[in-house]
């Protein structure tokens, strides 16, 4: 995924784009002046979605281009790279955001971060909830009557879907052996006998949990949903269609396998509100 980059004015309508990126002949990063206009009049924009190291750098080039020429630079990174890295050796939130605030990028847009560790780190941060774009683009006009939140660190996160959809809640929970640490199966609150849930969460990567979970509730696919803010999907993921009758994410990050009848929620809309 490259770095999209344009361009407004500080009124927010939308200008010709000013840089366009390439990269020279050995591979490095760069970017170019495609449009020259009145510099302190515009606020240059930046999406990188995923967490390609290439990308990273290149975001880092086009900063330095937007600081030069005096403009503001706002950084639209929906999937904050090192957010499950909250702490052990290598601190590896902490090596992503001291490589985010080395650009010096005027404001920084994430959606929904895994940790509120990497919030703290990065500076000069807005973070975008959840729960509006799930209430809009999943509850809205569904027959949904619930929603499954499928481990304690998904809580929060659930139950501020839930109150803004003005439905239940229900708590599940996996549980490990405690001489492997390996997953051992899920218990969940009981759950209604009709109606179709959700489950909510922040980051799917091979499926494993979601799976269990909807094996241990007993529920046929088309009582289940699934909504994740970032769909990573690796590995045995595509096999998360057998579970759930509909999957939903965003486009914070490129799916690394293709998952039947995915729906993939636009989330520049949802970023680009709460530039300053």
């Amino acid at each position: 995924m490259a770095v999209e980059l344009s361009t407004r004015t500080t009124r927010g309508t939308q200008a010709t784009p000013t840089f366009s990126t390439m990269r020279f002949p050995a591979g490095e990063a760069h970017v170019k002046v495609a449009h020259d206009a009145d510099a302190g009049d515009l606020s240059e924009i930046a999406t990188l979605r995923g967490t390609n190291g290439d990308d990273l750098l290149m975001l880092g080039m086009w900063a330095d281009a937007v600081r030069q020429r005096g403009s503001r630079s706002v950084a639209l990174v929906p999937y904050l790279p090192g957010a499950r890295q909250d702490r052990g050796l290598p601190f590896g939130a902490k090596v992503y955001a001291d490589v985010v605030n080395g650009f010096g990028i005027d404001q920084v847009i994430a959606f929904d971060p895994h940790s509120p560790v990497i919030v703290d780190l990065v500076e000069r941060l807005t973070v975008v909830t959840s729960e509006t774009v799930v209430r809009d683009q999943v509850v809205a006009g569904s027959d949904y009557s619930g929603i499954i939140a499928p481990d304690k660190g998904a809580v929060a996160r659930a139950s501020a879907v839930a109150d803004a959809c003005g439905l239940p809640v229900f708590r599940a929970e996996k549980h490990r052996n405690p001489d492997t640490g390996k997953l051992d199966g899920f218990t969940c609150e009981p759950l209604p006998d009709t109606g179709r849930l959700l489950v909510v969460d922040d980051i799917c990567d091979g499926g494993g949990t979601f799976m269990g979970l909807a094996t241990a509730t007993g529920l046929t696919k088309d009582r289940l949903g699934l909504w994740v803010s970032h769909g990573v999907f690796s590995g045995r993921a595509p096999q998360l269609a057998e579970h759930f009758g509909e999957i939903v994410t965003t486009d914070s990050y490129p799916a690394q396998n293709a998952i039947e009848g995915l729906r993939t929620i636009e989330l520049t809309p949802y970023l680009t509100e709460q530039i300053r």
